[in-house]
């Protein structure tokens, strides 16, 4: 294996010509770079130097054939050194961000706004997709950090690192149905109502299904869709009652487009979680962008 602080000595000896000029270099004793020096020159079998009156000159069949390499090496290792550095203390780079299309809407966005105006030199990438596959981009190393509806079981591999944003579930009427919103519901009267939720593998409705199902309480989906705002659309129009999270729908209640439907019991809270890797090393940028949600790694 190589050593590299073997061939540093032999380097800066060279350099200096003398032991002497070497140790004080290196900020070691003169024994201890004559010492690094025989170690080297047994493990290659040959003699570096030649020692004159003069100093210390390179031998023409051993230090001098190794020199430019030896050279070029440490200038390699010393660019990698800096390019760490330079990640490990300034906002440059790429940061990859996963999260669904929703939570980059509704959460993420003013966010990654301020992030950019703060450091514009830094390259964002969005990587759109349901929570469960943005956990598995994270596992695979697709991307840097997620961002994900809770409750999630994480692998043993990442690691929750806090929740960012309370989701209050809430049903939502409009059209023909926005009667319901002027009193408090029994949850158990809406079964006679359409009900649109998202797809049934997505975790806003395995929450809804968890919590009716812990109250005892079974509502039919009349209408899967894939999309808040379509859901939100359909509700408006009178196709059926829908549930979302209250923070999702503010604009289009307050405005009167929807109305929330108050329940009887109320539906469960849940939240936007930020999951990391384990045991990964975080560069200065990711720092600084999750820093905006109050998490110092």
């Amino acid at each position: 294996m190589v050593n590299l602080e073997l061939y540093k000595v032999f380097y800066t000896v060279a350099k200096c010509g003398s032991l002497t000029r070497a140790a004080e270099d290196l900020y070691i004793s003169q024994p201890a770079v004559s010492q690094s020096i025989k170690q080297l020159e047994t493990q290659l079998g040959v003699s570096l130097f030649n020692r004159t009156h003069r100093g210390m000159e390179l031998s023409a069949q051993g230090g001098k054939v190794i020199f430019d390499k030896v050279e070029a090496a440490l200038g390699l290792f010393n660019e990698a050194q800096v390019m760490l550095s330079q990640i490990n203390s300034s906002a440059t780079g790429t940061i990859r961000i996963g999260a669904s299309d929703t939570i980059f809407e509704y959460v993420l966005a003013d966010k990654i706004v301020e992030f950019h105006e703060k450091y514009p030199p830094v390259k964002i990438e969005l990587i759109s997709d349901y929570s469960p596959q943005t956990l598995e981009e994270l596992k695979n190393g697709e991307i840097d950090v997620a961002f994900v509806n809770l409750p999630m079981k994480l692998d043993e591999a990442l690691q929750l690192h806090g929740n960012f944003k309370r989701l209050t579930d809430v049903f939502i009427a409009g059209g023909k149905y926005s009667e319901l919103a002027k009193e408090t519901m029994p949850l158990s009267a809406l079964k006679k109502y359409p009900l649109i939720t998202l797809g049934k593998d997505t975790v806003a409705t395995k929450s809804l299904n968890s919590f009716l199902s812990s109250v005892g309480i079974e509502l039919q989906s009349s209408i899967e869709i894939g999309s808040w705002e379509l859901m939100k659309r359909l509700v408006a129009q009178g196709m059926g009652i829908g549930v979302i999270p209250k923070e999702y729908a503010e604009k289009e209640i307050a405005e009167g487009v929807l109305q929330a439907v108050e329940t009887d019991p109320p539906l469960s809270v849940r939240s936007v979680g930020m999951v990391l890797p384990k045991n990964t090393t975080v560069s200065y940028a990711l720092r600084m962008f999750l820093q905006l949600f109050d998490v110092k790694l």
